[in-house]
């Protein structure tokens, strides 16, 4: 495959660039001193912000990567004997490396789900050996909103979880690596599909969304973040500069800057499978409802466009792929997308 580092591609979200109203934020944090590791006015404002649109009672702690936020969040409200029940596409059990594993020491028990969306009815199946000391016992539920397939849970569907989960005993927590655009698709405010729909612990990114990097973990239901400072500090995730991570948050957050990006990425990927649909050989697998795409096309056509639009394979054995649209994409990079696969589709290509 070939890199193109000037064009914009459907990898993935991560791969585009800074928004520059984040870097003009960043710049502008960057005068003088300020008293490190957290303690400082930047800090002070996102977490604030982070107050205003999740409650007052959100406590909430920076970090350098989502796998931190996950990670770590989690390993503050389990014990290694407990297990954590989630989508088998989630990053948790595909995406993190066994990091759960490692430093939670907690079993992952996974369900299986056609669209990446999981529901109390497939929760049940793990709910078994309670209080039987040969068994791990479940103590948290992770969703991800929007999900890894594309499609974004509703509130009534997050309040069944929450609901199932807190009769049980249990936790429920969100991984929100793109919590923006399930909150464009959605159209609604962070807390209404978060605190509001009893959601416990919640890992919050901006990097797929126009952010330079760090992420969040915030802890929605008080109590649950009293030890929190001194795992994030084991976890290596304390940052002694951590102004510069705060203020990108203050420029996410600012006029909405967040739901500016997500809704082009959003609006880009449905543009993207408004145009796919026409073509006859190829298949979407997936409710578009955020800014991912699934889709089956020929193999040979696929390995064609990867050389000038690079993207990911999500199931070979059905030549299945993820496109992903990005706060960045144009409606130049939809239309010149789909003319290269209709040439390549077309006989007088081959």
């Amino acid at each position: 495959m070939k890199n193109n580092f000037e064009k914009r591609g459907f990898a993935s979200d991560n791969n585009a660039g800074v928004h520059p109203d984040v870097l003009k934020e960043i710049i502008n944090s960057n005068i003088g001193h300020v008293t490190g590791y957290g303690s400082d006015v930047y800090t002070e404002q996102a977490i604030r912000l982070f107050k205003e649109h999740f409650g007052n009672s959100a406590e909430t702690y920076f970090v350098f990567t989502g796998t931190a936020a996950n990670v770590l969040g989690l390993s503050g409200i389990m014990k290694s004997w407990n297990s954590i029940i989630t989508a088998s596409t989630a990053h948790l059990e595909g995406d993190e490396c066994g990091a759960p594993e490692k430093f939670i020491g907690c079993k992952v028990l996974v369900v299986d789900t056609p669209d990446g969306k999981i529901s109390p009815e497939l929760i049940e199946k793990h709910m078994h050996g309670i209080d039987f000391e040969h068994h791990s016992q479940p103590n948290v539920v992770s969703i991800t909103q929007s999900t890894e397939m594309g499609t974004v849970y509703t509130v009534d569907e997050i309040t069944g979880i929450a609901t199932f989960a807190h009769a049980r005993g249990m936790l429920l927590h969100m991984d929100g690596a793109r919590l923006a655009n399930a909150a464009v698709s959605l159209n609604l405010p962070f807390k209404a599909f978060t605190t509001d729909a009893g959601v416990d612990v919640l890992s919050f990114g901006g990097t797929k969304n126009g952010m330079m990097s760090g992420e969040s973990v915030c802890f929605l239901k008080p109590g649950l973040s009293n030890d929190f400072k001194y795992i994030r500090k084991q976890g290596m995730q304390l940052a002694s500069k951590m102004r510069f991570i705060s203020a990108q948050y203050i420029g996410y957050f600012r006029n909405d800057l967040w739901k500016k990006c997500a809704s082009n990425s959003n609006a880009m990927a449905r543009m993207l499978a408004d145009k796919l649909k026409l073509i006859p050989e190829v298949k979407i697998t997936q409710e578009v409802q955020s800014n991912g795409v699934f889709v089956i096309m020929p193999v040979d056509i696929a390995e064609k466009m990867r050389d000038h639009y690079f993207f990911y394979p999500w199931d070979e054995k059905r030549s299945e792929w993820r496109l992903m649209a990005s706060w960045d994409t144009k409606e130049e990079d939809i239309e010149d997308f789909i003319t290269l696969l209709k040439r390549e589709l077309s006989p007088l290509s081959r």
